[in-house]
């Protein structure tokens, strides 16, 4: 019966049968590529490292792998470790459509994107080296669902600095993104009572998806000018994005943030973008005003990266064990490491001075943007964030996927993240942070000729 081993280099599963012979081995080998077990372009194991764990003689390896490489099913080069060859692997079947690579834009100004090449690599691996140089061996155990104690410390400091929120470390939970927070927090209310959800009407859609999974109720409530129409809120529980309206831009009124925070229902505060203001006026977070009443929800997607998939939640006492129980049995927590390195990131002062060259980034492109804009169409929610809104008339807004397809640029309108707007909205949510800094000048060529495209 053959049997399974395993090289001590690298992982090489292989189905042979010790005293069957070269010819067998060369034959297990070619199975392996053959089955697709062994990868194109992957390292196999050294000559020695085989020989050793199969108890053959290296020399019988080494010709083995170059009779394979003959054949085209391995690849050699001096110095360097011998590999699976691109060519030679002969698939069993058919590929799954699923795992077929979708074409892809030239262009991009997709919403809610950060520019991935900010990404502040040398800073993150010196917090990763630190962490793992002075960390605790047991840290890496399972860790408090709540999250990593250090992160809630430092973030509590942050937030309290940076953003107003009155934030208690045994009040803050670190979720898996802004996804896992809407689905946390939907078990959470239900389990107080609460089963009706209400969402700023336009909103974005993907999230009412998922907070209607939890089985809330899902309910609209108008914005305007001056953020959520308040009178309109008849929800025990309402999602707000009051400093920079997520799509429309617009920054919640002092009355109405007032309003609000006495109209007794719980808040969920989505502060998306709070790092990424441009003007002088500063919009602090609404939970200061109603800590008992407020969930503020931060992110790490848009001042790092969405990859991350680490978010935060600030509670009111009364759902801090609803969420735990709810973050329990989801059993989906972020990476321990990404915590730590992210709290050292913070502690050390790096985000800051990441956060503001991003600021400037995001800055520039947005002044280029504007300035680049048919005078006719006036943009909106220019104060902050990594997007603006387009207003466009319903024609134009109907014309776009095509005309954005000619020009391969992916960017998106608004009217499916309506609810039941009485107004109608038509346009387009323009997120200039997505494009590489060197791809911005093609990108907002792209743009340009799609709204000339489209213009009467």
């Amino acid at each position: 019966m053959a049997g399974s081993w395993t090289s001590s280099s690298v992982d090489a599963h292989l189905e042979w049968t010790p005293g069957s012979g070269r010819q067998a081995l060369a034959n297990a080998v070619r199975a392996a590529i053959r089955d697709g077990r062994w990868r194109p372009d992957a390292i196999v194991p050294s000559t020695r490292a085989l020989a050793t764990d199969l108890g053959v003689a290296r020399g019988t390896v080494t010709r083995i792998y170059a009779d394979l490489a003959a054949e085209g099913y391995l690849r050699t080069s001096q110095g360097a470790p011998t590999r699976v060859a691109t060519a030679g692997a002969e698939p069993l079947s058919s590929p799954d459509p699923a795992n077929i690579r979708r074409p892809t834009h030239r262009w991009t100004l997709e919403p809610s994107r950060p520019d991935p090449s900010l990404f502040p690599r040398a800073q993150w691996l010196a917090s990763t080296r630190r962490v793992l140089a002075h960390t605790p061996h047991e840290t890496f155990g399972h860790g408090e669902i709540r999250g990593s104690r250090v992160l809630r410390t430092t973030l509590a400091a942050y937030l309290g600095r940076s953003r107003g929120v009155l934030a208690d470390p045994a009040r803050i939970v670190i979720v898996a993104g802004f996804t896992q927070a809407m689905t946390v927090l939907g078990h959470a209310l239900a389990d107080v009572g609460i089963g009706e959800l209400a969402f700023e009407d336009p909103s974005i859609d993907r999230f009412r998806q998922f907070a209607a999974t939890t089985g809330q109720r899902i309910t609209s409530v108008p914005v305007d000018a001056d953020g959520l129409c308040v009178d309109r809120l008849t929800s025990p529980a309402v999602v707000v994005t009051p400093a920079h309206q997520s799509p429309l831009g617009v920054t919640m009124a002092p009355a109405r943030r007032t309003a609000l925070t006495r109209s007794g229902a719980i808040i969920v505060e989505d502060d998306y973008d709070g790092e990424f203001r441009f003007d002088r006026q500063q919009v602090g977070a609404l939970q200061a005003l109603a800590p008992e009443r407020g969930v503020y929800a931060g992110t790490a997607s848009k001042s790092l990266s969405p990859s991350l998939r680490l978010a935060w939640l600030v509670l009111p006492r009364s759902l801090v064990d609803p969420v735990v129980a709810a973050l329990t049995t989801s059993g989906a927590q972020p990476s321990m490491l990404d915590q730590l390195v992210l709290a050292d990131l913070i502690s050390s002062g790096a985000f800051d001075r990441h956060v503001r060259r991003c600021r400037l980034e995001y800055r520039t492109r947005r002044d280029k943007l504007v300035a680049a804009l048919p005078r006719h169409l006036v943009p909106q929610g220019i104060s902050a964030g990594l997007q603006l809104y387009l207003p466009l008339s319903e024609q134009a807004e109907a014309a776009v996927p095509a005309s954005a397809a000619r020009h391969s640029l992916a960017i998106e309108t608004i009217s499916p993240h309506r609810i039941g707007a009485a107004d109608p909205l038509w346009g387009l949510m323009v997120g200039y942070g997505a494009p590489s800094k060197l791809a911005f000048g093609g990108t907002l060529d792209a743009l340009l000729a799609v709204l000339r495209d489209v213009s009467p």
